[in-house]
């Protein structure tokens, strides 16, 4: 935490954190004060004026800043509380400054303004970057099957649409639309030319994503997965530094389509959220504001993360919500405001290059002409059941699968696995029209309403020729055998989806879960409205039917359930509920159905959460080992700070500092002999009354700077962390004065002070570390790290699984 803070500021900011977090009085006085340094909740009482004048004529190098203080190594985690107070005084020097000049006060507000502009890029940047991914996504999807000859750039429809021979009844034909076979033999039909297909599209989907993973190994290895695990824990306060760097941001971007065009049984929303981060931390790095300070830093990642769901989905709402709900620690008022400008901004720019072609922002944009019925909650819930029974296998056996592949040597061959995966998908997939097609337009036509025009064999229903009723009323009709050949189709296409993206996700390439799930909800819910259907098609007369749905009436509409089974499935492995439901509508335009979604959600959430609270991002960030403190998780344990401070019983002594007796080579050496993140300073070795906390990197590079810039510190000189010099001998060599980097306000608890209070400060507060004391006595420190392997052994849980600090 900086240093030039004062009593009054840090009480204010002690009682705002108190206000936001619902902390009790009576847990903030749980932390005693130490007698010599007036502590509440880890406030010093030392003043300004201690705190900023130098001593004596000693020259206090430390008065003119020098780089990386106050900096955090790579794979640490942040301290809040330091960085909202130096944005505060940030903010107060500007402030102050803005009174002197009229160039000062144009610069206060530029700096005032700054945020705004930052949201403003970013959602332009990723609302490009979205619309050139699913042009791209379009064209070499289709590139698999054929070429067009009139431009070699567009995809299928596009070729088709330029046509002027394409007819209503072969939309999906057109003479400058062909195929390899037909481009290379001249026979469109036929044995040979199905060969030829069937080879020439696996060999594209094993070029793709050969060259997907190549890309990420050479050249950005952090370009792969989803991304979203490792943003909830950089937004949690981790540092991963090239996680959201300018190579991960290429990579990403050009190796997300190769991934999703190979045919792999991935989606490209959870990266879209990465490569938007990726531009957030691009655009943090124009401004000092958010450069310097890790804190500001995350606000703006929140932000990106919304504008990532914004374009992915075309849902600017749900991307807001999303960023609220799923992934941000740290959620203040002013980042949900510019959360929802950056979303607004990237939504607008992908509706301005119109990538769909459907002159509209949503996905899978569905229109259905009947209302829904009380008595078919009982199916929505059924689908409900199925989604969170579908999220726990899911989520089981893809942890499962990852921790086999970085304990054994399957993890040290990720070109071979990514290829053999693609290989099987591919040839699996191709023989089964509805796992060939991409997943989104799969799940486009699964949402679809039959209409008279539509020519799926999902349509392919029974017609009275005696029926004359408008096209958009049409009753329900016994299936055709083209619906019962589609059943079957689905069936296989289900178990096809559930068994391979099990092995899918996790892989070096870039890999999304939304697409993939929603795809097994849909194909599920779709066979089940089909079911539904027929049932009241042919059992009209029974009791659940007879009050809604009469002869010859339109009752059952097979797309909602396709598109409730997807939000299902969706639910079960994220454990999103409202960001999830809004999504929905917002992705189909159907918010008259938001009830059956929010049905489906939370049962699907419910029945989850009976199996395992954790849902598949979170599994992921336990598995990876990332210190993530979960604001979710509940600590019910009666264990005292005493259990988990170290050092425990048989341990070494804590490492300290004394104020003014420790020299230069002794510091040294302790930096050189332990891994300590930081130090807590006493007044002495036998007292052992606790002044403050310095942290390792600062230690470091303060003294490797003074042994730079001031004359006469060597291995024998003292460091002193008092605001006058000790008393030397004249012999001895210039003492060196680091109070500038020592935190004279550490957070403190008392050693019988409940681990639960202690969970939550860290939980509520963004510790790294608090340090344990007695009547101002040192007796321990308990650190992130800690407290997350306790938690963990108090769930039967492996506690080295946490890695980081």
């Amino acid at each position: 935490m900086q240093q030039f803070i004062s009593l009054s500021y840090k009480y204010i900011f002690v009682m705002q954190f108190h206000a936001q977090t619902q902390f009790s009085l009576s847990d903030i006085l749980k932390i005693t004060p130490f007698d010599d340094v007036l502590t509440w909740s880890g406030v010093s009482a030392a003043t300004p004026t201690e705190e900023m004048n130098g001593a004596g004529n000693l020259m206090d190098f430390l008065d003119e800043p020098f780089p990386d203080v106050g900096t955090y190594e790579d794979f640490h985690t942040i301290d809040w509380l330091r960085e909202k107070s130096r944005d505060t005084d940030r903010h107060r020097k500007i402030t102050s400054k803005s009174k002197e000049s009229m160039w000062e006060l144009i610069k206060s507000l530029l700096d005032a303004w700054s945020g705004w502009v930052v949201m403003l890029l970013i959602g332009l940047l990723s609302g490009t970057l979205a619309g050139v991914i699913d042009l791209a996504v379009d064209w070499m999807t289709d590139l698999k099957e054929g070429v067009c000859l009139s431009a070699f750039w567009y995809s299928h429809e596009q070729c088709c649409w330029t046509s002027n021979e394409t007819t209503f009844d072969d939309r999906d034909k057109c003479p400058q639309w062909q195929k390899w076979a037909e481009l290379m033999t001249g026979h469109a039909e036929g044995a040979g030319a199905y060969v030829l297909n069937y080879f020439l599209y696996v060999l594209w989907a094993l070029l793709f994503s050969f060259l997907a993973v190549s890309l990420v190994r050479v050249f950005a290895p952090y370009a792969c997965g989803s991304g979203i695990p490792e943003i909830k824990t950089i937004l949690s306060g981790f540092i991963i530094r090239g996680y959201l760097g300018k190579w991960t941001l290429l990579i990403k971007t050009v190796t997300l389509v190769l991934a999703v065009s190979s045919g792999l049984s991935l989606g490209k929303e959870g990266p879209l959220v990465h490569v938007a981060c990726c531009c957030g931390n691009l655009f943090c790095s124009l401004f000092s504001k958010y450069s310097k300070n890790e804190g500001k830093r995350r606000e703006v990642l929140s932000a990106a993360a919304a504008a990532g769901v914004s374009v992915a989905f075309g849902a600017p709402i749900g991307g807001v919500l999303f960023s609220l709900e799923e992934v941000s620690y740290y959620f203040p008022l002013k980042t949900l405001w510019r959360s929802f400008f950056a979303a607004l901004v990237a939504a607008f720019t992908l509706r301005s290059i119109n990538p769909f072609g459907n002159s509209r922002l949503v996905l899978f944009y569905v229109e259905y002409h009947t209302p829904w019925y009380m008595a078919e909650l009982v199916p929505f819930i059924l689908l409900g059941v199925f989604g969170g029974l579908w999220g726990t296998l899911f989520i089981r056996a893809n942890i499962a699968w990852c921790r086999r592949r970085k304990t054994t040597q399957l993890g040290k061959y990720p070109v071979l696995e990514v290829i053999a995966v693609t290989g099987i998908t591919a040839v699996l997939a191709y023989p089964n029209p509805y796992t060939r097609r991409s997943t989104s337009e799969l799940i486009s036509e699964l949402f679809n309403d039959c209409g008279a025009l539509e020519s799926s064999q999902l349509c392919d229903y029974i017609n009275n020729p005696n029926m004359s009723r408008p096209v958009d009323d049409i009753p329900d009709r016994p299936a055709g055998p083209g619906v019962y050949n589609a059943l079957w189709q689905l069936a296989l296409a289900l178990i096809f989806k559930i068994v391979i993206t099990i092995f899918t996700f996790g892989m070096k390439i870039p890999s999304g879960l939304f697409i993939p799930s929603m795809a097994v909800g849909a194909i599920a819910g779709r066979i089940v409205g089909i079911a539904v259907e027929q049932m009241a098609y042919h059992h009209h007369d029974w009791i659940i039917f007879k009050n809604w749905c009469r002869p010859g009436a339109d009752c059952v509409t097979p797309g909602l359930y396709a598109m409730v089974g997807a939000a299902a499935c969706l639910g079960g492995v994220t454990r999103m509920t409202v960001s999830l439901v809004v999504i929905m509508f917002e992705l189909t335009g159907g918010l008259e159905y938001i009830v059956p979604l929010m049905a489906a959600a939370v049962t699907s959430k419910w029945v989850a959460d009976a199996f395992g609270k954790e849902g598949i991002y979170e599994s992921h960030i336990q598995l990876n080992g990332y210190p993530y403190l979960d604001v979710r998780d509940e600590f019910t344990h009666r264990t005292l700070a005493t259990d988990v401070m170290r050092p425990r019983r048989n341990d070494p002594p804590l490492a300290v500092l004394t104020q003014d007796s420790t020299t230069v080579e002794d510091v040294e050496t302790l930096i050189k002999d332990t891994d300590y993140n930081g130090f807590p300073v006493v007044v002495s070795r036998e007292s052992e009354r606790l002044i403050g906390f310095v942290q390792r990197r600062d230690l470091t590079l303060a003294i490797k700077n003074a042994r730079q810039k001031q004359d006469g510190v060597v291995s024998s000189s003292v460091v002193y962390f008092t605001e006058d010099a000790p008393q030397l001998l004249a012999s001895n060599p210039q003492p060196l004065k680091l109070r500038r980097i020592l935190n004279l306000s550490p957070f403190t608890v008392t050693d019988h002070t409940p681990m639960e209070t202690v969970v939550d400060i860290f939980r509520k507060l963004g510790l790294r570390q608090c340090l344990v004391t007695r009547s101002g006595r040192l007796l321990g420190i308990i650190t992130k790290k800690d407290v997350l392997r306790h938690m963990a052994q108090m769930m039967n849980q492996d506690p080295e699984s946490i890695m980081f600090n």
